[in-house]
């Protein structure tokens, strides 16, 4: 495995567990879990073209992927019947993907 992939492959584990927060929580906004599902398919698109071998295109999708994050950053913070401990999940993946974003 790439060091690229394993990379990607550790914000997947953060969105994943932030994806699983926020749809258990029932007291998360539709908006909050559109923009993690947002933040999901650009990470998605990141990792396709990583297995293409394209590394433009991998930047280009953790770029993508980051300002998504951005996205559900906000939407979390923003969100006050949302739990904490699924705030905080939403939050650790934005960070994974930024410090991503700014090592590669």
């Amino acid at each position: 495995m790439s060091e690229l992939r394993a990379r990607l492959a550790g914000v997947r584990e953060k969105l994943t567990t932030a994806i699983d927060a926020v749809e258990k929580d029932t007291g998360a906004s539709p908006v909050l879990l559109a923009v993690v599902r947002e933040f999901d398919a650009k990470l998605s698109k990141a990792e396709a073209n990583d297995e293409l071998g394209s590394n433009g295109a991998v930047r280009e999708g953790v770029v993508e992927a980051e300002q998504a994050a951005d996205s559900a950053k906000v939407a979390a913070e923003a969100d006050p019947g949302v739990d904490e401990g699924a705030r905080q999940t939403v939050l650790d993946a934005h960070y994974a993907i930024c410090v991503l974003k700014a090592e590669i």
